[in-house]
């Protein structure tokens, strides 16, 4: 009997007798991270990390929730489960299950490079890991961060010598936090719509140290923002909310980026090649680190993706889930909703 299996309602561990990330209502959730494509309402028990306890706290109100530190082990039903690092955002996961000697990994999702505030993407050794491939093909390779980052500083110094605002098109939850990090030099306040906002008040509540924000009044104008940096999430492109910054650009931080032309069909001023999933390279290198027989691969371009596994000698098979339509995935489209969340 498989230790993951594959359901109408997510992937199931019978052994133990829960699921992880489950996208239907259940008795025992493990949930890799806050986004909300992973971390459903619904569910009467809940186990996560430590970081993410407070953003699920913030976005699915109270529950019956646990929280474990990385490498840390508990068991349920005689099934030993262990978190460790994925370095997609603040407080992301993989889990580990272990029971009767074999050993499997679910990934949730991830990225290899440190961003410095998401914790470090952790290999971990098993006999079948569970991987996203959201990027999975070759066309997706990432340049370092601070590269990026260098090109957000000379893209927003521009503005300021045009006395344009610098308006930051970012997911709330993941890739703003790391935007902070980029426009800290500029030492200034940086104003956040009120989702970008209250996530960053959740993970402030977690021990976080960020830098100084200011949430933007609904009741300002132009007049109140000078050649300043402000951040919002996809929803808020193109709505009305935008106009109290009027003169700005705007940049959008996605790996979707990486293909030129969609900076052109988003009606961007900029794009930046910042993503929260590994790239390709990324993607081999963490299938390759596990040691893993057997490989499944999830959301994304999985077929891809897989086929380049059998073919270079390493057993993989697509798996259907319901993962995808929270940040990366649906980043191009949400820009054209108005929505304000």
């Amino acid at each position: 009997m498989p230790l993951i299996e594959f359901t109408e309602k997510g992937l199931y561990c019978r052994q133990g007798d829960f699921y992880i990330d489950p996208w239907k209502p259940v008795d025992k959730a493990v949930i890799t991270h806050a986004h909300s494509d992973h971390a459903k309402w619904g569910h009467k028990y809940y186990l996560c990390h430590t970081f993410t306890k407070p953003l699920l706290q913030a976005r699915l109100g109270d529950n019956n929730y646990q929280s474990i530190e990385w490498r840390e082990t508990i068991t349920m039903n005689g099934v030993q489960v262990t978190l460790y690092p994925a370095g997609h955002i603040i407080g992301s996961s993989q889990v580990k299950l272990e029971y009767n000697g074999e050993v499997w990994v679910f990934s949730g999702d991830y990225k290899t490079e440190n961003d410095g505030i998401s914790g470090a993407f952790e290999p971990v050794k098993c006999n079948v890991f569970i991987t996203e491939s959201t990027f999975g093909l070759p066309i997706y390779q990432w340049q370092p961060q601070e590269s990026i980052f260098q090109k957000i500083r000379a893209w927003i110094s521009k503005n300021k010598e045009e006395q344009k605002n610098s308006v930051l098109i970012a997911y709330s939850l993941g890739k703003a936090q790391r935007l902070l990090q980029a426009v800290a030099p500029f030492n200034e306040t940086v104003y956040l719509h009120g989702a970008v906002y209250n996530m960053h008040q959740a993970i402030l509540s977690t021990g976080i140290q960020l830098p100084p924000v200011m949430r933007v009044n609904t009741e300002s104008n132009k007049n109140d923002y000078k050649a300043s940096i402000i951040i919002a999430p996809p929803g808020a492109d193109g709505s009305s909310w935008m106009r109290r910054f009027l003169p700005y650009e705007t940049g959008i931080c996605s790996g979707w980026m990486q293909v030129r032309g969609n900076v052109r069909r988003r009606n961007a001023d900029a794009g930046f090649v910042l993503s929260d999933h590994a790239d390709w390279d990324g993607l081999l290198s963490a299938v390759k680190a596990t040691g893993a027989e057997r490989v499944y691969v999830t959301h994304g371009f999985q077929s891809a993706f897989s086929r380049y596994l059998n073919e270079n000698g390493i057993w993989s098979a697509e798996v259907k889930t319901e993962y995808g339509d929270e940040e990366e995935e649906k980043i191009i489209e949400e820009t054209n909703t108005g929505s304000a969340t």
